[in-house]
């Protein structure tokens, strides 16, 4: 498995290695299946979590490689629950919804809590970090994304949306030059996978079945 921390190609003096590359594809696969609602997204995200282990790992990026593991097991509690709720409705479909309040409440709440503990875990240890506290707050912010979105909310695209505004740059400052052009392609998609989401909403009858 060495091949996956060698280098691919080069694109404006950034060394793109096969893991970044390969695993934040993958990841933008499973982004684009969680738009059409399809319960792959969530195989899709396991795999990239797997791949991107070694993406971050040849990086030094421990915090990166420990917010990967978690990444894993989130996606596996996500299938369950997608596979659950594709059990409960009668056309096998994932129903999709605005979170309440207080669900917006504790999601906020989880994220900031979160990213203050990360980041300060981070900052007593350089180690596992170039950038503490960018990086807890994409290593939360992801968490909360995924967690919203195994729960249907909509607002799990603005999580994504979040995430982006930081994950491009440090992607880019830490090497990972794939990973920052994804982020980028990410924006996009989340738009278009909000926009979708939202309109089903408002009208359940464009439901279908899953992919």
């Amino acid at each position: 498995m060495n091949w996956l921390n060698s280098e691919a190609f080069t694109v404006l003096d950034q060394r793109i290695m096969w893991s970044d590359m390969i695993g934040n594809t993958i990841g933008l696969i499973a982004l684009a299946l969680g738009w059409r609602r399809s319960i792959w997204t969530w195989h899709a995200q396991f795999l990239s979590g797997v791949v991107l282990i070694a993406a971050y790992a040849s990086a030094q990026l421990s915090g990166g490689v420990g917010k990967q593991l978690l990444v894993i097991g989130v996606a596996l509690w996500g299938w369950r629950q997608w596979h659950r709720g594709r059990q409960q409705a009668q056309d096998g479909s994932i129903a999709v919804r605005f979170a309440s309040w207080k669900e917006r409440g504790l999601l906020l709440a989880g994220a900031v809590l979160g990213t203050l503990a990360v980041g300060g875990v981070f900052t007593l240890y350089p180690s596992l970090s170039w950038s503490p506290w960018a990086d807890a707050y994409i290593f939360v912010g992801t968490l909360v994304a995924m967690v919203a979105q195994a729960r249907g909310l909509v607002e799990f695209w603005f999580a994504w949306l979040l995430v982006d505004l930081v994950g491009v740059p440090l992607a880019f400052s830490s090497g990972l030059a794939f990973s920052g052009l994804v982020y980028v392609i990410y924006f996009a998609l989340v738009l278009w996978g909000m926009r979708d989401w939202w309109l089903r909403t408002r009208t359940p009858a464009l439901e279908g079945a899953p992919a």
